[in-house]
């Protein structure tokens, strides 16, 4: 997986990250922005972008952020791969996300 959104995300959803990127590789959820893990290019422009750094290269994750690459992972699982983010529109978001409390804390 290359780019990973983590919980900083949550309850933010800037979207710069959508604007930059080229390929249309990264998803909405309900209450974060998902990267698809075989669309994405490695460009590294949404991580640029992102006000709030949550995005990270998958290696370079902290570890308190390392369950984010699972989450990532299971919201493309049943998704599968669409081949573009405006195909879709907004998706309902995997249940561990779902059940943080607001502001994602």
């Amino acid at each position: 997986m290359p780019y990973v959104v983590t919980q900083a995300c949550v309850d933010i959803k800037d979207r710069s990250c959508v604007i930059e990127c080229p390929v249309d590789c990264i998803y909405e959820g309900d209450r974060m922005m998902y990267i698809h893990p075989d669309e994405c290019i490695e460009c590294g422009a949404c991580e640029a972008v992102c006000p709030t750094s949550a995005i990270y290269y998958d290696v370079e994750l902290p570890a308190e952020d390392e369950n984010f690459r699972t989450v990532n992972a299971d919201f493309f699982a049943e998704l599968g791969s669409p081949r573009g983010a405006k195909k879709v529109g907004k998706a309902p978001d995997v249940p561990f996300v779902a059940a943080l409390p607001p502001g994602g804390a």
